[in-house]
């Protein structure tokens, strides 16, 4: 799936511009989980975790309106954040 939103990207700017949010959401939700220990800052990590959940429900729309075939099924939001983060 995350091919298929990159390729589309490169032809669509509003694509780009929410792939490029989600990989910023996805950076800043790995750090925040990485650093979490304990109860202490549960809310804020779960507050970028729905965040980050947002963008990419928004890009995963935007590709349905362009007609970007995604094979779409429920998705790990780790998984998801840690293919964005490398897939540069």
């Amino acid at each position: 799936m995350i091919e298929t939103i990159i390729n589309a990207s490169k032809s669509d700017a509003r694509l780009a511009a929410l792939l490029d949010e989600a990989r910023e959401y996805a950076q800043i939700y790995l750090l925040a989980k990485q650093r979490h220990k304990g109860c202490q800052g549960t809310g804020e990590l779960m507050t970028l975790k729905e965040e980050f959940r947002d963008t990419l429900e928004a890009m995963i729309l935007h590709c349905g309106e362009l007609g970007v075939p995604l094979a779409i099924f429920s998705y790990d939001i780790d998984s998801m954040a840690d293919l964005l983060v490398k897939r540069r």
